[in-house]
């Protein structure tokens, strides 16, 4: 199978079996993805805003989509993305939440807060991987995903 397209992916998770998992999937891809993880939300919201163990970035890092789970430590799901679409750098960025809660409000919330899509993690491993290909091939085939840019306040 020949990768060509690079996609650039930030994946807020704090679970590292998750992470192992989701970085597996993304290998049997179609796609070639360059795939950063952070652990928690606020760390996501650091890489994003060049600050903190980040600080010292030359270039900014502007990821094609963000995978999100709600439930982490120091900072969840939810309130780090009501700051990056509250960011007109990072507003614009896809953001899917990926988790286990299938709450209702949580949905609710996810969906009013901003978010592009809302999947709940499948149990099986097989099912995790189906599911990361084919939201691979929605966001980086079918879709055509906001121009990288970088609007300074």
């Amino acid at each position: 199978m020949n990768k060509k397209k690079i996609a650039n992916i930030l994946l807020v998770e704090d679970n590292p079996a998750d992470q192992q998992l989701t970085v597996r999937a993304f290998k049997k891809g179609r796609l070639t993805v360059d795939l950063t993880i952070v652990n928690d939300g606020q760390e996501a919201l650091d890489i994003l805003n060049s600050e903190g163990d980040y600080a010292s970035a030359t270039v900014p890092y502007i990821p094609d989509l963000i995978l999100l789970d709600i439930n982490m430590p120091r900072m969840d799901g939810k309130t780090t993305l009501k700051e990056i679409r509250s960011n007109t750098s990072t507003s614009l960025i896809p953001v899917i939440m990926l988790t286990t809660s299938d709450h209702e409000t949580d949905i609710l919330e996810s969906y009013q807060l901003g978010v592009n899509a809302y999947i709940r993690k499948p149990i099986e491993i097989m099912d995790f991987i189906a599911v990361i290909h084919k939201l691979e091939e929605f966001w980086f085939t079918l879709t055509l995903l906001p121009p990288k840019h970088r609007i300074d306040e």
